[in-house]
């Protein structure tokens, strides 16, 4: 009985004890733990250390003219403030519901549409149809009409240019400029510029374009309007830009351009390096395919280079002298355009991965999150990614319905995992 007594007093103890060091594993489980907010019970960081704005922005089939029609394939996105949020799309896309499942067996055994994830791929059926390195620009709406495209009914060319509020309402439509644009890529106001002229990269057209603020006056154009070239005053599709401190800035020229090009404050070409290379492993500096993004980092002025077609990013001074590179992984990685925060890090998008990418800028990867589909916080084909002065984050995506998300840092949100400030010194 005594034997008895003694292993039931035994149990009772281990037990204790075994609860008492689950506990404490638990706690130090939680005090360690790489969630995005620490100390949550279940979930999963499907959308990293955000939640999605839900109902932003707004139907636009309210805008005069629009009635049926919807989000066109997201281009860029700038945020100005949290009320005056810039947006470039080509055009809009009909408003219609997805169809529901069904078998297609004159296509092949076994197959069914619509597929899992994205049923209507938005940059495959906005205008115009031709898209990346190698495509040419003057056969953008042309090959689009050739693959069946229909003016009116199957995309429309209107609404190229808004502004939304933080609620996601249209305050400002800037369809003054649709005709004279040809495929809007970018958009991006200078953070050393007190007047904030908003500066509109159009690919297809091969030129930059700088507007006042309210968008009613188009002070400067600089390339030539329509053609392709690779001098002082032409462009090859240019796709990205930045600025230095002294409002001197960089263009990535481009999709089939193969130079970073410079500027002196009032558009005044300087100087431009940069030589085509041989993808998909070139590994000589100064060698890259398809440019598909630049910036500038605001502490050292040095410039990241996207070499989107060799899978690698390329660090210069401001002169254009070679630094060093890092890659940014083997296939399927396909970085799309990237910033660079005030708190000295670089995020980047992955079209292929459908993740936002946080390094350093030694290049060391530090975390990613991110997941592909059409509901709202899905990815498909991140183009343009901004920050706001309250830390909310807007994605516009290319192959996504919708056009353009904002996501709201989540409380108690781990910074380290929150993208950062842009630079701002001449405004906020």
């Amino acid at each position: 009985m005594f034997d008895k007594l003694k292993i039931a007093a035994f149990t009772i103890s281990a037990s204790l004890a075994f609860g008492l060091l689950s506990s404490a594993g638990a706690q130090e489980s939680n005090s360690n733990s790489y969630a995005a907010v620490q100390g949550q019970a279940g979930g999963q960081d499907m959308f990293g250390a955000y939640d999605v704005a839900a109902g932003w922005p707004q139907d636009i089939g309210t805008l005069p003219g629009a009635e049926g029609w919807t989000f066109g394939a997201g281009q860029s996105v700038f945020a100005e403030s949290p009320d005056r949020v810039f947006y470039l799309q080509r055009g809009l896309l009909p408003q219609i519901d997805p169809p529901s499942n069904r078998r297609v067996p004159e296509i092949g055994p076994s197959l069914s549409f619509p597929p899992t994830g994205i049923w209507r791929n938005a940059t495959r059926v906005s205008i115009p149809g031709s898209g990346g390195t190698g495509g040419l620009a003057e056969a953008g709406i042309t090959g689009w009409l050739e693959a069946g495209g229909r003016f009116g009914i199957d995309a429309r060319w209107q609404y190229c240019i808004l502004v939304f509020d933080r609620d996601g309402n249209v305050v400002e439509a800037w369809d003054q400029w649709d005709s004279m644009l040809q495929r809007p890529h970018y958009v991006a106001i200078n953070p050393y510029d007190p007047e904030k002229h908003v500066w509109i990269i159009d690919d297809h057209k091969h030129i930059i374009h700088k507007f006042t603020n309210d968008g009613t006056t188009l002070v400067q154009s600089i390339g030539t309007y329509g053609e392709l070239g690779a001098d002082e005053t032409h462009f090859n599709r240019p796709t990205f830009m930045a600025w230095f401190e002294d409002s001197s800035f960089i263009v990535a020229d481009g999709y089939n351009g193969t130079r970073v090009v410079k500027f002196d404050a009032d558009g005044n070409y300087l100087t431009s390096w940069g030589e085509r290379g041989t993808p998909p492993n070139e590994t000589r500096p100064y060698y890259w395919n398809n440019v598909h993004g630049v910036a500038i980092d605001p502490a050292t002025q040095r410039v990241f280079v996207n070499d989107r077609g060799n899978r690698r990013i390329q660090v210069f001074d401001p002169d254009g002298e070679y630094l060093y590179e890092w890659s940014v992984g083997a296939r399927p990685a396909n970085i799309h355009m990237f910033i660079i925060t005030d708190d000295g890090y670089l995020w980047a998008a992955d079209r292929s991965t459908h993740k936002i990418l946080k390094y350093d800028l030694d290049g060391n990867f530090l975390y990613s999150w991110g997941t592909y589909g059409d509901f709202p916080g899905g990815f498909a084909g991140v183009h343009g990614m901004s920050v706001d002065q309250e830390g909310n984050l807007y994605l516009a995506q290319v192959d996504n319905k919708g056009g353009v998300q904002k996501f709201v840092p989540r409380e108690g949100a781990n910074p380290d995992y929150i993208i950062g400030r842009p630079h701002y010194a001449a405004w906020e």
